[in-house]
């Protein structure tokens, strides 16, 4: 067939067994271990594929988390062809082929394939198309699977034929059931096995809601072992390093710079270490997270304290310059320093104020009083008349108005009561009443 690269290569040579999670992958709703709010018995997905009430479906979630096993049951439960093909290996035009194809036998006789593309987020939003007019006319089934959030990657289009179910990561209690039935499963590794209680708690914990990864490590653990024990060694030399559920420019990526953010905002320093750690080792750039606490220091920090953006540009020097693994302590501490500080959002929303009425107030003219005049035109045009030099008076402040006439009397910067901003407020609050002296003295000597 012109589209035998998607499936698995013919070949008459001897092949090895199957992995276990391959082995042990169930055929039936009733045996998947976890999911239970998508499969379980009142499963809103469990009640579509019962029904027969799905044409094109789209599974986001993490790896290892029953997505391939529930196209796999679909395709059982509704007697179609099971044609699974990878976004990053499989191009377009194998794709059409694959379509065209399962057009022609629907129409003939009025079967449907199921055709499972998995990491469908590599195709980009252009070569998606591609699939829409097969799903409009239902000549075949469709499922999607994503590690990617699809508002993000996939075209409206595609997205609106589409129903989206969110697989998660296994919890505990499943991770712990489905290693467990590695033992007893007919396929699995037989129950002349023991795994420890604690190598079973470290698998657990290794695994991050993996169930592939769980049962990947499980057997090569078995093979490392000279006995029927396995122990918390032996699961160690499985693995060798722990596998982090990140991508630089995935999901986790923007969900653990958020938690990191408001960590820091929350004043919790020990959580804000935790996700900075999962960060440097995730393997991001250390200079975005950086940049990241400069913004941090100046948003959430700002005038009540305003050294924190000190430390948050010198942290960002030592990333620039030294890199990881040198510059972590360095992050870790601006880290902790912004998270410790008083905090004050004044300049933040002063600046949000601020540009709304850049935006909503047109034309919004300079006064003329804050004009330069450097030539004799300008001056007989009125330009600088009324400016007053604050440096010439007693108290370092003019009654003159600084902004333009629209937006007179207008309150951007609102410092907090607390750290250094305190300070700041009462400052403001003399000067304002300066102001307001200097100007009622004015109008009664003009009166």
């Amino acid at each position: 067939m012109a589209y035998d690269a998607c499936m698995q290569p013919l070949s008459f040579s001897p092949q090895p067994p199957a992995p276990l999670a391959e082995r042990m992958r169930p055929t039936s709703l009733d045996h998947v271990i976890g999911q239970e709010n998508l499969v379980g018995s009142s499963g809103p997905l469990r009640s579509l594929i019962e029904r027969d009430a799905y044409r094109a479906l789209l599974f986001w979630g993490p790896p290892g988390t029953g997505k391939t096993t529930v196209g796999r049951i679909i395709s059982s439960r509704a007697e179609a062809k099971f044609l699974q093909c990878s976004g990053a290996l499989t191009g377009v035009k194998e794709i059409r082929i694959i379509l065209q194809d399962s057009q022609a036998k629907y129409r003939s006789e009025g079967k449907r394939d199921l055709l499972f593309l998995d990491e469908i987020h590599r195709f980009s939003k252009s070569q998606q198309d591609v699939l829409l007019s097969f799903l409009e006319e239902g000549s075949i089934i469709f499922i999607g699977a994503t590690t990617e959030n699809p508002s993000f990657v996939l075209n409206a289009a595609l997205l609106s034929r589409c129903q989206v179910f969110c697989f998660s990561p296994l919890e505990e209690s499943s991770m712990r059931a489905l290693i467990r039935s590695a033992f007893a499963h007919p396929n699995g590794l037989g129950e002349t096995w023991k795994l420890e209680t604690s190598a079973e708690d470290l698998l657990v914990a290794l695994s991050d809601g993996d169930g592939r990864r769980a049962l990947s490590t499980l057997e090569m653990a078995a093979s490392l072992s000279d006995g029927s024990v396995i122990d918390v060694g032996l699961v160690e030399r499985a693995v060798q390093r722990k596998g982090l559920r990140y991508d630089r420019a995935g999901d986790e990526h923007y969900y653990i710079i958020s938690a990191l953010h408001k960590s820091v905002r929350n004043s919790d320093p020990d959580a804000a270490l935790y996700w900075l750690a999962r960060m440097i080792e995730g393997g991001e750039d250390p200079r975005y997270i950086a940049r990241r606490l400069i913004r941090i220091a100046s948003e959430d920090v700002g005038l009540a304290d305003p050294w924190a953006i000190l430390q948050a540009t010198a942290a960002w020097d030592a990333a620039e310059k030294v890199g990881l693994p040198e510059c972590d302590l360095a992050l870790a501490q601006a880290t902790v320093y912004l998270a410790c500080a008083e905090k004050s959002n004044a300049l933040y929303t002063g600046m949000e104020s601020a540009r709304r009425d850049v935006h909503e107030v047109p034309a919004a003219e300079v006064p003329m009083h804050l004009r330069n005049a450097p030539t004799h035109l300008m001056k007989s045009l009125g330009y600088g008349d009324s400016y007053q030099y604050a440096h010439d008076l007693d108290e370092g402040v003019a009654d003159m108005d600084c902004l333009p006439d629209a937006l007179a009397g207008r309150t951007y910067y609102q410092p907090k009561n607390r750290g250094f901003e305190k300070k700041l407020q009462e400052k403001l609050s003399n000067w304002r009443k300066l102001r307001r002296k200097a100007s009622q003295g004015r109008q009664s000597g003009t009166q």
